[in-house]
């Protein structure tokens, strides 16, 4: 009980603080904090499985169903989510932005829902395949999902709040792991079992699909409930043009491509993905093979360096903003500076904690937790610079990134089989952190030289002419001629 007081203490604490200090509660605010929500909600389905999937293959004392799955089918039950997640990342990002994320995180937030209700059935009505289609589908809804998150940033997030409005919003990512961590393992080992950490799940997201819908809003211009102050500053403040405006822009593709700061943040996004997933999902294997503790034993201590990203988030996006508002250091030198703490401090982490003596417990947590704890800094670095550089294709831009970055998410457990033969070796396990902290150090290099905190050229191409634009022109011409004709005469 006193976990969950905590919780609810460190969500308020976190949303006033993505707030200005000098306005009052506005519709933006309510906007950020049902996209921290929906982040929250689809980060604790995608952790569910790696829990419930434990229950589900080990007897219990209420009679659910127990599936004798080898290792190789629950490794491919739950990397199945990424299979369908990275299709739609660049069509979402390009629809997003000509459609509105409202429509998009509603559809993700109904389908995800819907999969997770239908989860139980399908494992023990089906087989293991129906569990990994059940996933693909899911993957593929939340596909939609950041996207439409940073397109409404670039709509919602003033410039002087962008940096705390991001942080808040992203971090429901650290929250969702650490909520479902701990609510997933006491359904499971209750009489509901296993099939009640799914149905919580499900009723979550249709309950927040519901409320979008209600209260959500792609733009200010489409909200019903914001006031005209409110939607004035915030208009004057973004930069980013409406979206029947944004319909009659053509994606300036070939600007893209060839932009170095969206490279930056393109290479910043990939090695992100890696070095973190790396952390993620084999440090646990690596303490317990190598250091001879097992940190997955413990849900505290699982959850203890997501705790730390989670509060320092808050803490890097307020010096941020701060220093950034306060003119002490320009948007993209606060920019290179976080994510500099983001990726090389983790890096000499990781360095650190690849030549800890076994044994060492409370070393490697400290550690550990550091490494975690300083990689929140990149909610106030690369993660956001999408909008910087573009708010009207933020949408896009972070589609492409979001996209290859979970292709490496994919390679970090593969480079660990190919690496690693010998799971107690430590200079195989330490190969393994040398390919994270390369990544790691090149990708925020390249950021330091090549990123730019201002809106590009190509944030405002010429917008694609329509039917009606053609047939204007041709009257504004020919009126521009008769003037012309009767001048002459005269």
């Amino acid at each position: 009980m006193l976990m969950w007081i905590l919780i609810a203490i460190l969500v308020v604490l976190a949303l006033v603080w993505s707030m200005d200090i000098e306005s009052s509660f506005g519709m933006r605010h309510l906007v950020v904090f049902l996209l921290f929500v929906a982040t929250t909600v689809s980060y604790a389905t995608r952790v569910s499985m790696s829990v419930a999937i434990v229950a589900m293959t080990t007897d219990n004392d209420y009679g659910h169903p127990v599936f004798k799955w080898e290792r190789s089918v629950q490794d491919t039950i739950l990397s199945s989510f990424f299979w369908g997640y990275i299709l739609l990342q660049i069509p979402a990002g390009m629809l997003t932005g000509r459609f509105g994320g409202k429509i998009f995180i509603t559809v993700a937030m109904l389908i995800t829902g819907l999969v997770n209700l239908v989860t139980p059935f399908a494992a023990t009505k089906g087989d293991w395949m129906a569990v990994c289609a059940c996933r693909i589908l899911m993957g593929l809804s939340q596909g939609l999902l950041y996207p439409s998150l940073h397109g409404l940033l670039g709509q919602w997030a003033p410039a002087a709040e962008r940096s705390r409005m991001g942080t808040f919003v992203y971090a429901g990512a650290q929250l969702g792991t650490i909520i479902e961590m701990m609510l997933a393992g006491v359904l499971s080992a209750g009489p509901w079992g296993w099939p009640a950490v799914f149905y919580v799940a499900g009723a979550s997201c249709l309950a927040l699909a519901a409320v979008w819908m209600l209260l959500g809003a792609s733009t200010p211009s489409t909200c019903r409930w914001i006031s005209k102050n409110e939607r004035k500053y915030i208009e004057t403040s973004v930069g980013s043009a409406d979206i029947s405006e944004q319909k009659k822009m053509a994606t300036p593709w070939k600007s893209i491509w060839t932009s170095l700061p969206f490279w930056a943040i393109l290479l910043a996004h990939s090695g992100q993905s890696l070095g973190f997933w790396t952390l993620l999902t084999e440090i646990p294997s690596y303490m317990s093979k190598v250091l001879g503790v097992n940190i997955k034993s413990n849900g505290l201590l699982s959850a203890l360096p997501y705790v730390a990203m989670y509060i320092l988030s808050f803490v890097f996006s307020w010096t941020a903003d701060f220093l950034i508002n306060r003119n002490i250091i320009s948007l993209p030198t606060a920019r290179k500076i976080f994510n500099t703490i983001a990726f090389w401090g983790p890096a000499a982490a990781l360095l650190s904690l690849s030549y800890i003596p076994a044994g060492h417990l409370t070393l490697a947590v400290v550690i550990l937790t550091l490494t975690v704890g300083l990689n929140g800094a990149h909610y106030v670095g690369f993660l956001i610079s999408h909008i910087d550089l573009s708010p009207n294709f933020a949408s896009t831009l972070m589609g492409i990134t979001n996209g290859c970055g979970n292709i490496f998410s994919i390679m970090a457990p593969l480079s660990v089989s190919l690496v690693v033969k010998d799971e107690s070796s430590a200079s195989e396990w330490r190969n393994v952190f040398l390919i994270s902290i390369a990544f790691y150090f090149l990708s925020n290099l390249f950021f330091i030289l090549f990123m730019s905190g201002k809106v590009q050229d190509w944030n405002e191409p010429q917008p694609a002419k329509t039917l009606e634009d053609g047939v204007k022109e041709v009257e504004e011409v020919d009126s521009s001629n008769k003037s012309k004709t009767v001048v002459e005469k005269f």
